[in-house]
């Protein structure tokens, strides 16, 4: 099998001839700082451990240029609303030619990001623009909606344009919601002015056909499992979390398999050393493998102060639980 057959029939709880092992990738800072403790000058990943490929499309949803300040009026949601033409061509990934040409060969898990995610949508940078939030929220809900409304169909209608010259095998929804003490909005709230906003692009993934819909999110979003669920979110990819509040175990036994996993593994986990590593690998990995529709992945970017050494065990032994 090929990466993008690994990660269709992994999902899709079939029979893979191994689960797909992704990366985030390692920046600059971490190659850095592992070259001073023995990591090799041209470090390639395939030579020190099996890696499949996988390609996301980071699609350009924000306003154009971003306005001074965020819509406050109905007429100022008029002049939003003109500043997210899905049909600009900069709104198309520069790279989209060699994008096309993946999508063809079919050879690597293709995904498309296709939400930055509700306070980000809504402008909120910091305290002020959250307050403003909040407030419009409670005085103004119309408002709230209709913003996400707008936001909802151009990003439908670019993405529709978009899926005429490529196939892609999943679509992300970024979801940066809350903390790890819980989202900052109930899930009522969240059904009524984020899942009513998706509704258009989910639309226009079943059209497509795609039917791996992942919200990857960065915050203790448990609470919101239920209506993500009934609205298609059927595959959760945690990052960056408290993972006891959002332990996968747990989760599978709760939702069942109705809800997909990717991630899981705690990254704090890899430096603490090989105890810690082992321990973490070995209690969560093969009873998830062993039920389906889950790919191990540590649930955030490597940092420069994650050592060498302990990043190879950890993919060493993930690759040796899980042949």
């Amino acid at each position: 099998m090929n990466s993008r057959q690994r990660f269709l029939e992994t999902m899709r709880f079939g029979s893979p001839d191994r689960v797909p092992y992704f990366e985030e990738g390692i920046r600059k800072d971490v190659l850095k700082a592992w070259r001073k403790q023995g990591c090799p000058p041209d470090f390639d990943q395939a030579q020190l451990f099996i890696s499949d490929q996988r390609q996301e499309i980071q699609l350009d949803v924000d306003p154009h240029p971003w306005p001074e300040r965020w819509p406050c009026t109905r007429s100022d949601l008029k002049a939003y609303a003109k500043s997210l033409d899905p049909d600009e061509r900069s709104r198309t990934p520069g790279n989209w030619k060699k994008l096309v040409t993946l999508s063809k060969q079919r050879q690597d898990a293709l995904m498309m990001r296709l939400s930055i995610g509700f306070f980000e949508i809504m402008g909120v940078e910091g305290w002020r623009r959250f307050h403003e939030l909040i407030l419009l929220m409670h005085n103004d809900p119309g408002f709230v909606r209709e913003m996400m409304r707008i936001n909802g169909e151009f990003v439908a209608a670019l993405t529709e344009r978009l899926l005429q010259e490529i196939q892609i095998d999943a679509a992300i929804f970024s979801e940066p919601i809350g903390d790890n003490h819980g989202p900052l909005i109930s899930p009522r709230m969240y059904a009524d002015f984020v899942l009513s906003s998706y509704q258009p692009i989910l639309e226009v993934l079943h059209r497509q056909h795609v039917d791996i819909i992942i919200l990857r999110t960065y915050a203790n979003a448990r609470l919101l499992i239920p209506v993500l669920m009934e609205q298609g979110l059927d595959c959760l990819w945690a990052c960056e979390v408290n993972t006891a509040a959002m332990d996968y175990r747990s989760l599978r036994q709760e939702f069942g398999k109705g809800l997909r996993l990717i991630g899981g593994i705690d990254l704090d986990v890899l430096r603490e050393g090989k105890t810690a590593i082992r321990r973490e690998v070995e209690e969560k990995v093969p009873p998830l493998l062993e039920q389906g529709g889950y790919v191990p992945l540590a649930d955030g970017r490597v940092r420069s102060d994650i050592p060498f050494e302990n990043y190879l065990y950890y993919r060493q032994l993930l690759e040796k639980v899980t042949q």
